[in-house]
């Protein structure tokens, strides 16, 4: 597992609200989550887990560095006896001790990915196709 961390990225948030009032035109009073629908941006949370989920698909289709591309291993690919699991492209999680190690990309991308529905894990999809699906599905 390598020391690659996902930092929260609660921080940015009052920048997404500065940049969303200044591009519509919206008072400082509105609330902000249906001018974001309307603009078609993803609130921070998701896509925090937009970002992730890319990076997860990019490591599995060999387009990210080695340092990446290990730390997000099928369980098809990791010579296990055949379970269910490997059919619908599950990524093996490694446990960790520590909430730190939990936040890890080894972790928390595997992790993620695993809660995608099936029809966004398949391994014939391209990355374009996939990101419209998944941006589609964060919105819902």
């Amino acid at each position: 597992m390598h020391d690659v961390y996902i930092i929260g990225a609660h921080h940015h948030h009052h920048h997404d609200q500065d940049t969303t009032w200044l591009v519509t035109g919206a008072r400082r009073r509105d609330h902000i989550t249906p001018v974001l629908r309307q603009l078609h941006w993803l609130p921070v949370r998701q896509r925090v887990d937009f970002k992730i989920a890319v990076l997860v698909f990019k490591s599995l289709h060999g387009l990210t560095p080695p340092y990446l591309s290990e730390d997000c291993q099928l369980v098809m690919d990791l010579g296990r006896c055949h379970l269910r699991s490997a059919d619908i492209h599950t990524c093996a999680v490694p446990r960790t001790q520590t909430r730190l190690g939990d936040r890890s990309f080894a972790v928390a991308g595997p992790r993620l990915w695993n809660n995608l529905p099936v029809e966004l894990r398949q391994r014939d999809i391209c990355l374009s196709e996939f990101r419209r699906l998944l941006k589609t599905f964060l919105f819902c």
